[in-house]
């Protein structure tokens, strides 16, 4: 079977800084990844080199077995920390913007997901609340018959309740065959929906474990072990 993600001796440097230091991962499909670390650990590094929006400076990284870029774009949806969308456009454009762009983007899911959260599809996004815009951006990428969903923060500007819907939405509408990261800071929040955890920290992998093995070994929760590791 071919990973869904491998890492080799993978390094990333901005000038004199090391964000990333001879990273060695594989990742097979069909998980829910915790991709876990404090400030400035590299997890977003990490995630952009995935969606080929860095170039590693030493080492390689393969999506489904090949580089970062045009091909992998269409197997991959990425949720950004970051708003991209334009604030003049309507829902229903930046729907109708993904659907022309992605072969792989499912109007109907699309719709079901706005109408469980009573997002009305007229509505200019500059008049939707921060927490309304994010649920629209998970939406998008979530709507996607992806191979790879690699979200950053999806949960960080929405509230406790409808972070149980989001984490609901994503378990709902991943195909079990593909394989999701996770990059969060509300690790007890979202623990209960991973296989597996990953822990960076200075640009190097501290742990990868399957979050049975976290309990079994080291007897704590992920949230729990994370605190102790990084002692926050």
């Amino acid at each position: 079977m071919t990973p869904i993600l491998e890492c080799n001796g993978l390094s990333k440097n901005y000038g004199s800084k090391t964000a990333l230091k001879n990273i060695n991962l594989i990742i097979q499909p069909g998980q829910i990844i915790g991709l876990l670390g404090p400030n400035g650990s590299g997890k977003t590094t990490l995630i952009k080199l995935i969606n080929g929006l860095l170039q590693p400076s030493a080492g390689s990284i393969l999506v489904n077995g090949m580089k970062p870029g045009l091909e992998t774009k269409k197997i991959v949806s990425y949720l950004s920390d970051k708003n991209y969308l334009s604030d003049w456009m309507k829902v229903e454009d930046i729907l109708q913007m993904f659907e022309d762009f992605y072969p792989d983007f499912n109007r109907q899911k699309a719709n079901e997901m706005l109408k469980d959260l009573d997002i009305d599809e007229k509505q200019k996004f500059k008049t939707l609340s921060k927490g309304t815009k994010e649920k629209v951006q998970l939406i998008l990428v979530m709507a996607r018959e992806a191979k790879l969903y690699v979200l950053d923060e999806p949960i960080a500007g929405v509230d406790p309740a409808a972070r149980d819907y989001i984490l609901r939405t994503i378990l709902r509408n991943y195909n079990p065959e593909a394989t999701v990261i996770i990059s969060t800071h509300l690790i007890a929040d979202v623990e209960q929906i991973f296989d597996a955890v990953v822990f960076i920290n200075k640009g190097e992998i501290n742990l990868f474990e399957t979050v049975d093995d976290v309990r079994i070994k080291h007897g704590k929760s992920v949230d729990q072990l994370f605190r102790e590791v990084f002692k926050c």
